[in-house]
């Protein structure tokens, strides 16, 4: 078989969701950051709206602090969960970087939202892939406030604007074994 589809066959199946727990607190240097980032930049679109777009935490901890502040301002009095908040406060793990990924609504209305919303999932696949071929893990997330109005608006983000979750970057020991729950062969209609 081709080695260019073998390559990209091997680092797709090699992908994996590692948590921050698994991560070991090293810093992934900018520069790979960077290089992931602009992979994402060639992700597939209707129009060449290129409607991603991604927020850049250097540090975390800062991430997880605003976000779990963002927690407690949204709930407040018997609402508020201590638990919850200390959780989002230690979210980061041993994460390097932490990215919001989000769609950034064009300037072509024809085009349907959720048609940007698929080409900036698409540039968060394309970064995943690039994570994996650098040999650091990557965890996606939109667990606690990620997809509440409020998270969208403390990152100033549009109306029509759309988070896609949280991005966990860092580097790991550990990489599970692959497995699909149902074969593809289950998943696909032949049409002739």
């Amino acid at each position: 078989m081709d080695t260019t589809f073998s390559a990209v066959a091997d680092n797709i199946k090699k992908r994996r969701t590692l948590k921050p727990s698994t991560m070991n607190g090293n810093k992934i240097p900018n520069a790979h950051i960077a290089s992931v980032l602009e992979l994402a930049d060639w992700a597939p679109n209707h129009g060449n709206t290129e409607p991603w777009h991604f927020i850049v935490f250097e540090d975390p901890k800062v991430y997880s602090e605003q976000h779990a502040e963002l927690y407690k301002a949204a709930n407040p009095g018997e609402s508020f969960n201590p638990t919850v908040y200390a959780n989002l406060s230690s979210q980061f793990g041993g994460a390097s970087h932490v990215i919001i990924p989000y769609q950034k609504r064009g300037d072509l209305p024809k085009i349907p939202k959720f048609e940007e919303v698929i080409a900036a999932s698409c540039a968060v696949q394309n970064l995943l892939l690039g994570a994996t071929a650098l040999n650091f893990g990557a965890f996606w997330s939109t667990g606690g406030m990620v997809l509440k109005p409020a998270f969208a608006q403390h990152f100033g983000l549009g109306a029509e604007d759309s988070v896609l979750g949280v991005l966990f970057l860092g580097y790991t020991e550990t990489q599970p074994e692959g497995k699909r729950k149902t074969p593809i062969e289950n998943k696909i209609t032949w049409n002739k």
